[in-house]
C-alpha cells in the first residue's frame, strides 16, 4: 500500500474522475489482490473454472465501466449468493444448463434496471422489503452449512479424502487465521482475511505432510499445468427448470447492489445513486452477470472488500478498477495459477467456509433488524417463518415433467407471494 502511494500522485489517488494512466497499474494490482480470495473461492466450491471466473470478473468490470461511463470505482466478481443453487444446479441439470440460468439472472437485473427507470426505486423496496430479503439471505447461508462442515472434515460425498483428525486440524488453522486477521489485522491485511487463511492452511499442510511423510498438497497439478492456457469456457444451455430455480436467488444480490452503491458513494462523497444513477449501475451489473453466465463463469456482484480497500487507500479514481480488470483477464490465461488453486487441500477451504457461510446468515439477520419492533408483528413473523422452513426443510414442488422448484428458489418465490397477497397488519 505504501509503495502504491509513493508511485501515484495524491491527485490521482483521490480524484474521483476517470483518468487512465500507467501510473495506476500498481494500485489496480492491489485491488485485484484484495478481491482475489473471494473471487476464486466461488468457482472452487461450485466446480466452475477459476480461470473463467477471473476472465469474467475482468470482463464484467469493464462492461460495468462502459455502462456507467467510468464514474463508479467498484470491482465486480463472483457472487457468494449463488453458491448453493449452482452446486444443486450442476448436480441436477449439468454445468451448461446451470450457467444458462445464471445468464438469465443477469437479464433479470437488466429488467429491474428498466423497471427502476419507469417506476423509480421505491417499487423495488415495496416488492422486496426486508421481511422477504432477510430470510432468503439467511436460507442461502444456512443451507450451505453441511457443505462447509463436510469440507472441513475431509469428506467429499461418501469418500473420506483425508484422515478426519488431520482435516479438522487444517480447517481449524485456516478458520482461526481468517478470524484473527479479520479482527486484529491492520491496514491492507484486514481486508484480505481469506488469503491469509488459505496461506496459513496450506503452510500447515506442507509442514504436516513433511512430518508424516504423506504429502497433503499435490504439487503435480502445478508442475503439469502449462504456463499459458485458455480458460475452459462453457457454452450455456437454456433449461426452463434451471432458469426458474435460479432466478429467485437473484433477489438478495439485487438488494445488496443498492447497499454497495450507497457505500461507495459515502466513501467518495459523490452521489452515484443519481449520477450515473442506480438504474445504470444495475444495468451494468446485469450485463456483467449475463456475460459471465454465457461464458461459463459465476454471476458478478460489486465487492464490498474492494470498497473497503478504496476507503483505506483513498484510491477513488475509477481507472484503477480498469487496471484491476486488465490484470484479472491476463491472469486467467496463466495455467500455473489454475494448477496452484486446484492443489489447495479441501479442509483448508472448508474451515474458511464455516466462517463465510455463517457471515452470510448474519447479513440476513442484519436486514431483518431493520424492521425494528415491526419484526414481532404477526404478518412479518408468518412470512419469515414460512420462508425459513421452506428453504431449509427440503420442500420440493414439481410442475409437470422435469421441472421442480425447491430450496432457495422456492423460499424466494414463497416470500414474494406472501408479501403480495397477505393483508397488512391491522392497527
Amino acid at each position: 500500500m505504501t509503495a502504491a502511494r509513493e508511485q501515484i500522485p495524491a491527485s490521482d489517488l483521490q480524484d474521483a474522475d476517470y483518468n487512465f494512466t500507467p501510473r495506476q497499474a500498481l494500485a489496480g494490482a492491489q485491488m485485484l489482490f484484495v478481491a482475489f480470495g473471494a473471487l476464486v473461492l466461488v468457482p472452487l466450491l461450485t466446480g466452475l473454472d477459476p480461470s473463467v471466473a477471473l476472465f469474467t470478473a475482468g470482463l464484467g468490470t469493464l462492461i460495468f465501466q462502459v455502462v456507467t461511463r467510468g464514474q463508479v470505482p467498484v470491482f465486480l466478481a463472483s457472487s457468494f449468493a449463488f453458491i448453493a443453487p449452482v452446486i444443486y444446479g450442476v448436480q441436477t441439470w449439468g454445468m451448461a444448463a446451470t450457467t444458462g440460468g445464471l445468464a438469465a439472472a443477469g437479464l433479470l437485473y437488466v429488467a429491474l434496471s428498466f423497471a427502476i427507470r419507469a417506476f423509480g426505486t421505491g417499487f423495488l423496496h415495496r416488492l422486496l422489503p426486508p421481511v422477504v430479503v432477510g430470510p432468503v439471505i439467511m436460507v442461502i447461508g444456512l443451507s450451505l452449512a453441511p457443505v462447509a462442515v463436510n469440507m472441513a472434515s475431509g469428506l467429499a460425498g461418501d469418500t473420506q479424502v483425508m484422515p478426519r483428525s488431520t482435516a479438522l486440524l487444517l480447517a481449524a488453522i485456516s478458520l482461526g487465521t481468517t478470524m484473527l486477521t479479520a479482527i486484529l489485522a491492520r491496514g491492507i491485511m484486514r481486508i484480505v482475511p481469506i488469503l491469509a487463511g488459505v496461506a496459513a492452511g496450506c503452510s500447515a499442510a506442507l509442514i504436516l505432510g513433511a512430518v508424516t511423510g504423506g504429502p497433503l498438497i499435490s504439487t503435480a497439478a502445478i508442475a503439469d499445468a502449462p504456463w499459458f492456457k485458455v480458460p475452459a469456457f462453457v457454452a450455456p444451455e437454456f433449461n426452463l427448470a434451471a432458469i426458474l430455480f435460479i432466478l429467485p436467488v437473484a433477489i438478495a444480490p439485487a438488494i445488496e447492489h443498492f447497499g454497495d452503491i450507497l457505500a461507495i458513494s459515502n466513501v467518495t462523497k459523490r452521489d452515484y445513486m443519481e449520477k450515473p444513477g442506480i438504474q445504470n449501475t444495475m444495468l451494468g451489473d446485469g450485463l456483467a452477470t449475463a456475460a459471465a453466465g454465457l461464458l461459463g463463469g459465476p454471476p458478478n456482484t460489486t465487492y464490498s472488500e474492494v470498497t473497503g480497500a478504496v476507503t483505506l487507500t483513498r484510491a477513488f479514481n475509477p481507472a484503477i478498477m480498469t487496471w484491476a480488470a486488465i490484470f484479472a483477464i491476463a491472469l486467467s490465461f496463466v495455467g500455473k495459477l489454475s494448477g496452484a488453486l486446484a492443489a489447495i487441500p479441501m479442509p483448508v477451504m472448508g474451515g474458511i467456509m464455516i466462517l463465510l457461510f455463517g457471515m452470510v446468515t448474519v447479513v440476513g439477520l442484519s436486514v431483518l433488524a431493520k424492521l425494528g419492533e415491526a419484526l414481532s408483528e404477526a404478518r412479518n413473523m408468518v412470512i419469515i417463518s414460512t420462508v425459513l422452513i421452506i428453504g431449509l426443510g427440503g420442500l420440493t414442488l414439481e410442475f409437470g415433467e422435469g421441472f421442480t422448484l425447491a430450496g432457495i428458489g422456492l423460499s424466494g418465490v414463497a416470500g414474494l407471494a406472501l408479501n403480495l397477497i397477505l393483508p397488512k397488519q391491522r392497527d
